[in-house]
């Protein structure tokens, strides 16, 4: 599955409006007959709830789960507190461990049976990324060893950045359609383990497993991997390095300069970027007149995000060419939120990222008309930050980066999912989530919401009533409109019918 190449251009075609161009080929594909998921979704009253597994649900080996009994217990005090489902992680270094071809979904059929037999729904995300390295990552868990083998021997195959530091957290989606990965390519890789998942939970799929969430990147999401934590690399509020080194992409950028009359722009990324712990001012590119701004960086960036929406699209081609014969599964794409420099001209951090949002420009926009192509739901992040609470002086928004993405989604027809950024147990980040997502007209409500995470901390009393309460405000519309005390009374009641239960739970993930 590869996208044709944009025809070249003569070179006096250049122009200022040069952003344009390379869209060209993502925005000239067919819009599909998807119109109607966003409104199909949003159809249902309330705002589902479903709560992330850890990240260590099912054991390295694959073979069962880690803490069984407490996966029991806490899958029935989440359904007696009201939760629609669970999102857990179905690991590429755990499922294809064995070897290219060879599956062991054991683990994960034991909680899917689990769910079940509760009356739980299924967020089920393909995970083609390392565990490790980014934000909340407890735990480790490497890509499979036979992929890790092809990338020690071409490490090209890895993300790598200026001073050529080479990421292994996932393949270099420059490589997409080269049959580097034991004869296969990785967009084939991933076809593969999306149809053996498939027919292996063939009699879940539509009743217990309802979305599909596709892994485009690091941490599941669709970006590059400009502020890996890994080794002290990155640390908030850096603006993060451009990763477009490896070979394959050098290439592509070539051909990319050469095709607009501009051979000289396809040597290198921009060389003024700064490094990973810098800040916009600090750089000649991201400053507030800086390169980014110039014909120069119209054309780089475009470029950059360009390859990014192509990766996007060969893997939502493969997911809904796998799912399509799946009713009742909707297919889904997590979209980073990086709040931090959204106030300054250029938006530093979501560019390194890969996402071409200036003051100028907007970056959402063509991502959510891509997923509209595919009647994907647009799953985004940071939806429990209120601006105040960041630091002022790094021009944090996360409330203004939300609308702006709600209102590409809207605009594209698509639904719009989200997630908290940061495990959250108070009150003003569930009034913030509620506000945002569930206290809106019909055509502006989420389609549904996942809350990160569930551990001891969630089963903690107070944690636990407070989030009874959040999940009655969410999911019933007549809730919201109640008085707090009303909803937080009632709450009570679920927190104490359901006192063994999160004790238990929370002894047993303790443990």
């Amino acid at each position: 599955m590869t996208v044709d190449p944009a025809p070249a251009q003569a070179p006096d075609a250049v122009k200022p409006d040069l952003a344009m161009a390379c869209q060209a080929l993502v925005e000239a594909a067919p819009e599909a007959e998807h119109a109607d998921v966003a409104a199909e979704l949003r159809s249902r009253a309330g705002v589902p709830v479903f709560v992330m597994m850890p990240l260590d649900t099912v054991r390295k080996d694959g073979n069962s789960l880690n803490r069984r009994k407490a996966v029991e217990a806490s899958l029935a005090a989440l359904k007696s507190a009201g939760v629609e489902g669970i999102m857990v992680d179905v690991w590429w270094g755990i499922a294809e461990a064995d070897g290219p071809g060879q599956y062991n979904f054991n683990g994960y059929m034991e909680l899917m049976e689990m769910a079940k037999k509760t009356g739980l729904k299924v967020q089920a995300v393909m995970s083609f990324h390392q565990c490790g390295g980014n934000v909340g990552d407890s735990v480790t868990i490497p890509l499979p060893g036979w992929v890790l083998e092809e990338m020690d021997k071409d490490q090209d195959l890895a993300y790598t950045d200026r001073s050529g530091r080479r990421n292994y957290e996932y393949v270099s989606l420059g490589c997409d359609a080269m049959p580097v990965l034991k004869g296969r390519t990785p967009i084939q890789c991933y076809a593969d383990f999306m149809r053996a998942f498939r027919d292996h939970f063939a009699t879940f799929m539509g009743n217990t497993i309802v979305e599909i969430q596709v892994g485009m990147g690091p941490a599941g999401e669709l970006r590059y991997p400009s502020y890996p934590e890994s080794d002290g690399t990155w640390s908030f509020p850096g603006i993060g390095e451009f990763q477009c080194y490896d070979r394959f992409m050098l290439s592509s950028l070539k051909a990319a300069a050469e095709a607009v009359g501009k051979p000289e722009w396809g040597n290198a990324g921009p060389g003024d970027s700064g490094s990973y712990k810098d800040w916009p001012e600090d750089t000649g590119f991201f400053r507030r007149e800086g390169g980014w701004s110039t014909e120069y960086g119209e054309f780089f960036m475009s470029w950059y995000s360009q390859m990014l929406l192509e990766h996007g699209e060969r893997i939502l081609s493969a997911a809904t060419g796998v799912f399509t014969g799946s009713p009742g599964v909707k297919i889904s794409v997590k979209v980073a939120g990086i709040h931090w420099h959204y106030g300054t001209r250029s938006h530093a951090a979501e560019l390194t990222a890969g996402y071409y949002n200036t003051r100028s420009h907007d970056g959402y926009a063509p991502i959510a008309r891509m997923l509209a192509r595919h009647g994907a739901v647009l799953n985004f992040t940071c939806v429990e930050m209120r601006d105040h609470e960041q630091p002022q002086d790094a021009q944090c928004r996360p409330e203004a980066l939300v609308q702006q993405v709600a209102a590409a989604a809207r605009e594209a027809g698509v639904g719009l999912a989200g997630e908290n950024a940061l495990p959250r147990y108070d009150d003003t980040a569930h009034d913030q989530v509620v506000a945002t997502a569930a206290d809106r007209a019909a055509e502006d409500r989420m389609v549904a919401f996942t809350y990160l995470r569930m551990g001891p901390d969630l089963f903690q009393p107070d944690n636990w009533r407070r989030f009874a309460a959040f999940v009655k405000r969410m999911t019933e519309p007549g809730a919201r409109e109640a008085c707090r005390e009303q909803v937080e009374r009632e709450a009570e009641g679920v927190a104490h019918a359901t006192q063994p239960l999160v004790h238990e739970a929370a002894v047993a993930l303790t443990n």
